[in-house]
């Protein structure tokens, strides 16, 4: 988080960068994904999500999506897909995103353990203000997962895995903090090239294999977010400040799949 703030304070001179910290929140997540193969070692999938959010009170989003994966060998295994977002707002609007993704697995088996690296690039689309620079309209992020499964049960599927996702493209600019009347000056947009960590996740779960086809997913997110905010007059012509909301996200998740 530091080196986040490290990348940001020479763009602004001896501009007031402020940290909120924000009320620990708790959400739900309850997903259905339909799973059919193809051929030997390719598949294609569709998924709905819905998210409460606000400690279980309301409402916060919907996911469908499509995908299709392609497992090389034992070893590599590659992805791609494209979400579809409806998402509440912090205006109370609902507001609609495109999400376009590829990801790599790498996975290693040790007895009955599997360990496996993914990574995965995601390209996330929503409209904005045109006259604003305070958010990255095509938002790029890459998200690296580190997970550790155990596979000594034909049924039960116990994991555990830590993720990082890193912000590419947010708002960048320079600026002047004047002390005496506090507030900047000689503001200049400089472009979508602002990168740091935004978000760091750990997760527990349990896989339960119904029979041959059916399965649920049962896991705990933990979520430490770390999100930038530009807040500019009107038109972008005039920055007010430049703040990062700090919180953590407690979360409950089900998970249905039907393969065939």
């Amino acid at each position: 988080m530091l080196c986040a703030l490290a990348a940001v304070l020479p763009l602004l001179a001896s501009a007031q960068v402020t940290v909120n910290d924000l009320e620990t929140e708790f959400a739900a997540r309850v997903g259905a994904t339909l799973d059919k193969k193809i051929v030997r070692g390719l598949h294609v999938n569709v998924s709905g999500e819905g998210r409460l959010t606000d400690n279980f009170s309301s409402l916060s989003r919907f996911d469908a999506g499509v995908g299709v994966t392609y497992k090389l060998n034992n070893y590599f295994k590659f992805g791609a897909g494209y979400i579809f977002i409806d998402r509440l707002s912090s205006s109370e609007e609902w507001k609609i995103r495109h999400r376009i993704y590829t990801d790599a697995k790498f996975t290693l088996k040790a007895g009955d353990w599997n360990f496996s690296v993914k990574e995965r690039l995601q390209l996330t689309h929503k409209d904005v203000n045109a006259y604003k620079h305070q958010t990255t309209p095509n938002l790029l992020a890459l998200k690296s997962r580190l997970q550790v499964a155990y596979k000594g049960n034909p049924w039960l599927t116990p994991y555990c895995y830590v993720e990082l996702r890193n912000v590419f493209n947010d708002p960048a600019c320079s600026a002047t903090w004047s002390t005496a009347s506090q507030t900047f000056t000689d503001y200049s947009f400089t472009g979508y090239t602002d990168a740091y960590l935004n978000r760091v996740r750990g997760s527990l779960g349990l896989e339960w294999a119904l029979d041959s086809h059916n399965s649920l997913d049962f896991y705990l997110l933990a979520d430490y977010c770390y999100d930038k905010n530009v807040d500019t007059a009107k038109k972008g012509t005039v920055l007010k400040s430049i703040s990062y909301d700090r919180t953590f996200l407690g979360t409950i998740c089900v998970g249905y799949q039907f393969s065939f």
